[in-house]
């Protein structure tokens, strides 16, 4: 009857045809765990309340030739039907649907499919099998759950989930039988929760609870307040990591950060705004999971076939003498494709056997600093062999105890590095592009940014690899698709548009009104522009290059900051260090005009030209005429030297005269000395006015300096008188000192010999302060009060004491109040008598401090006392009771003698015995 039951339900659980699309697909929680798993899923299951509404799959690592009992098993531990996955049957709320031995398990739209196991016994990775069919057809709504097992079966799968938005749960480690499966998942940063067991199912519920449904995602993006919380998400995000998400797909974040709310419990952004605020760490989080590293060995696996069939054989066509390629990863996360695309290549040249000598160097970046380290660790866990192939595995890695480790061959063609793809500069001279599944998460803008970079960095027939949901968009005319179906495009070989490319400047070390300058000839143009607005830039830009003088910007000190146009005719690196003044470069013949030009010019705030300079070049002379020009306008420019060097024609030589013209030549030497002399006095002038402006600033110079020499003069003199003052100062200290070590040794002496009068006196004493708090006791108190010397401080009241004395606080707080001693006989309950006198504590100044309270132990007094009453009762009774009697000498001597041996016996251990009277002695006679 139960079995009949049982396949009841898994016959109503089969989908009919084409209801699965439309019927709405509970949330269904993936569960993979291996050996000693059976306890944790019966400690999970036994968590989930009956009508959760959530759906469970089961996934284990099963025997294939035994018949599985799971689901007996686990029905014991909840009341939801657990069933056996038959093919084709359709996930509903609260069942536990349990995988059957040798068979891997896909799913489909809310249908569970039953597939034959490929890979052989032993290879086989069911876990990660169906997580990742489960982040496929769930999307941002898959869960995965770790639990006990061991290899690390289910990293893989957990990749994907994190990649589509889902969540990872994982037990914890310590509380695992076998932990190799749960820390696979925590060591490679998967686990969104990690907890034990019987915790994690209320965990998930939470986070169900939470997790907003797509039409309030949808009311999100259009809610103001939501899109400014999501832009100070963004804000924080820049602020702590320095790096900008604003050109992300909104979609994106709003994923990320939903995921991340469902699992604080939080309901709204503005509240998650304020939960990272207050956690710097939830910001390091959530920065990590914005960079989505998830990727995997040989992923979309025909590319790979085409990048070695027909794009490394092209390459290797196009080098037919050999050459080092050079290849970049952007966004490589930790290191699979790069070293995917390294296997790939050795492949392919195995298999072309080209005669020249090729080698490939790859550059792999990212902006995740520990994906970097691990892709450089190059150590992967057991389950790739999923995703490569036995063959492989064998040829291009090493096992390990951890899994696998890249082989030398292949981790030395992949260089490592943190990068920016957006803010750092590029990759140049490449042949080979691969960023695959990175603009599917950016905005159009900022793909419009990077398509012309790749363009920029790759060689003319180079390739760009992209994911299989990605494309150029309008930059068909940069780049041309390869025949097929995969995302390879080649580079064309120019750039029809002409438009700029937009390179990162955050590396710049040029001064404001240099880089202003220098970004002028930089600036894109809009791909709106006309073609005449094209044709105009490129004309003139021809003309800069080719017709245009040599200019130098320099500051007033003569430091180059922008050179225009070839200088190499004027300028040259002078020996030494470096240095980029432009009177240190200039050549022979032009560095002595040109710093006289330069300094009038400086000093007259007006441009100066000096024609037909004569400048020394390699074997030859030159003339140039120099204009030396002082900015004022624009503003960025303002206090800069601009240098224009242009090239002029050699004066024309003199013809020979005859004897005729000898006074006319001499006329003409004359003239010529006469102006080498002229411009002698002109630079001997400057020299001098440069000399007597040297001069001035030397006596300013000096005048200060003899200024300050007097400032520290009197400062000197200050200090030394301060020295005297701290010296007496000093000395005033020292026989302070020595009087207070005086004091401080007379109360001490004071204080002990306070102790040995109070300890010789056998007097206990105790001192109370203002509060009743013990102040000081002798020792005796502790036979009355239990007292050690860390009670100081202590109220009185919190002690207890041997004294039957109900009213002893109030004695001693009448005491405070009226100042008048109390003074009471006191029993103990030992049967001791003490006289309790309660004094008011003076001090030296007459003020009240406190009471002080003695206890002097009349014990004995008390026991004589006794002693006598008895004595007068004994003699009342004799001489005063009998009526009419008459007492003899003879009953008197015998009632002496008893009194004497009472008294004997009682004090016997304190006093000597009393001489007995000699016989005969008469008695005294009494008073009576």
């Amino acid at each position: 009857m139960k079995k009949a039951t049982a396949a009841a339900k898994v016959e109503a659980a089969r989908a009919p045809e084409g209801t699965a699309a439309i019927e709405k697909v509970p949330p269904i929680v993936g569960i993979g765990a291996s050996a000693g798993g059976l306890e944790a899923l019966e400690q999970f299951l036994a968590k989930i309340p009956v009508a959760s509404g959530l759906a469970f799959v089961v996934v284990q690592h099963l025997d294939p030739t035994h018949k599985g009992i799971m689901v007996e098993l686990l029905q014991r531990s909840t009341l939801m039907s657990v069933v056996q996955i038959l093919d084709g049957m359709k996930v509903e709320a609260n069942h536990v649907y349990v995988i059957p031995p040798n068979r891997d398990l896909s799913i489909l739209k809310g249908v569970l499919h039953l597939l034959e196991p490929v890979s052989p016994r032993g290879l086989r990775l069911p876990i990660d099998h169906f997580f990742r069919a489960l982040a496929d057809d769930r999307q941002e709504h898959s869960i995965g759950v770790i639990l006990s097992g061991m290899g690390s079966d289910g990293t893989l799968g957990l990749r994907a989930i994190k990649e589509k938005a889902g969540s990872v749960f994982v037990q914890t480690p310590a509380t695992a039988k076998f932990d190799g499966m749960p820390r696979s998942a925590i060591d490679a940063g998967l686990a969104d929760v990690v907890a034990p067991a019987e915790e994690l199912a209320a965990r998930i519920l939470l986070y169900l609870q939470h997790v907003p449904l797509l039409s309030d995602r949808q009311a999100m993006g259009k809610d103001e307040q939501d899109q400014s919380s999501l832009d100070k998400v963004v804000l924080l995000l820049r602020s702590q990591t320095g790096h900008d998400f604003s050109l992300y797909k909104k979609s994106t974040i709003y994923r990320r950060v939903e995921r991340r709310m469902g699992l604080h419990q939080l309901p709204k952004i503005a509240d998650y705004v304020r939960y990272l605020r207050a956690n710097p760490q939830e910001t390091d989080l959530l920065f990590k999971e914005l960079l989505i590293g998830v990727t995997s060995f040989f992923r979309d696996t025909p590319m790979w076939e085409q990048l070695k069939t027909e794009v490394i054989p092209a390459l290797l066509a196009a080098h037919p003498n050999g050459q080092t390629l050079r290849a970049w990863v952007p966004a490589c996360s930790t290191g699979e494709e790069a070293y995917s695309l390294a296997i790939t290549f050795c492949e392919a040249m195995e298999a072309a056997r080209p005669a020249a000598r090729f080698a490939l160097q790859i550059f792999a970046t990212d902006l995740d600093e520990e994906a970097i380290r691990k892709a450089r660790t190059a150590v992967y866990p057991a389950n790739i062999a999923a995703d490569v192939s036995e063959a492989r595995l064998r040829r291009f890695f090493v096992q390990e105890e951890r899994g696998y480790r890249v082989g030398k061959e292949i981790r030395e063609m992949v260089i490592f590095a943190p990068q920016n793809l957006v803010m750092d500069p590029p990759f140049t001279k490449l042949d080979l592009l691969s960023c695959r599944n990175l603009l599917i998460y950016l905005e159009a803008d900022l793909q419009k940014k990077l398509l012309p970079l790749f363009h920029y960095s790759l060689n003319p027939g180079g390739f760009l690899l992209l994911g299989s949901s990605e494309t150029v968009g309008a930059f068909t005319d940069l780049f041309t698709q390869q025949p097929g179906k995969t995302r390879i495009f080649r580079r064309q070989a120019c750039n029809p548009n002409g438009l700029e490319i937009q390179f990162p400047s955050t590396a710049s070390r040029l001064t404001p009104a240099a880089r202003q300058l220098a970004s002028a000839s930089t600036l894109p143009l809009r791909a709106s522009e006309t073609s005449s607005t094209h044709l105009q830039a490129q004309t003139e830009a021809l003309l800069l290059q080719h017709f245009s003088p040599a200019a130098l910007l320099t500051t007033p000190k003569g430091d180059i900051v922008f050179i225009s146009g070839k200088t190499g005719n004027y300028l040259e690196p002078a020996a030494g260090k470096a240095n980029l003044n432009v009177f240190a470069m200039a050549r022979v013949g032009l560095s002595d005009a040109l710093y006289s030009g330069f300094t009038k010019a400086l000093r007259a705030k007006e441009p100066i030209t000096l024609h037909s300079v004569p400048v020394g070049t390699n074997g030859g002379t030159r003339h140039v005429d120099v204009t030396i020009q002082p900015m004022s306008a624009p503003p960025a420019l303002a206090g800069m030297m601009l240098i224009v060097l242009a090239d002029v024609a050699k004066p024309p030589d003199r013809p020979a005269l005859g004897r005729q013209d000898k006074s006319g030549q001499r006329d003409a030497e004359l003239a010529a000395k006469m102006e080498e002399l002229q411009q002698a006095r002109e630079e001997l002038q400057t020299t001098r006015e440069e000399m007597q402006t040297s001069q001035e600033e030397l006596k300013s110079s000096n005048e200060e300096l003899q200024s300050t020499n007097e400032e520290l003069q009197s400062t000197n003199e200050e200090l030394t008188t301060s020295k005297e003052e701290m010296q007496s100062m000093n000395e005033e200290l020292q026989t302070v000192n020595h009087e207070l070590q005086a004091k401080v040794d007379e109360l001490s002496q004071a204080s002990d010999d306070m102790k040995n009068l109070l300890n010789s006196t056998d007097i206990a004493t105790l001192f109370l302060d203002e509060d009743l708090r013990v102040r000081r006791f002798t020792t005796q108190i502790n036979s009355i009060i239990n007292l050690i010397p860390g009670d100081a401080g202590r109220p009185i009241t919190d002690l207890v004491t041997q004294l039957d004395y109900r009213t002893f606080v109030e004695d001693v707080k009448e005491v405070l109040r009226t100042l008048i001693y109390h003074e009471r006989q006191v029993a103990t309950r030992d049967g001791r008598w003490f006289k309790v006198r309660i004094m008011p504590y003076r001090t030296q100044t007459n003020r009240i401090d406190g009471v002080v309270i003695t206890f002097v132990n009349i014990s004995e007094s008390k026991l004589l006392e006794v002693s006598l009453r008895e004595i007068l009762t004994l003699l009342q009774d004799r001489f005063l009771g009998q009526v009419g009697g008459t007492a003899s000498a003879a009953d008197l001597e015998a009632l002496l003698h008893k009194t004497q041996t009472v008294l004997d016996t009682r004090f016997l251990t304190q006093t000597a015995a009393p001489t007995p009277a000699p016989p005969g002695t008469p008695p005294r006679p009494s008073k009576k």
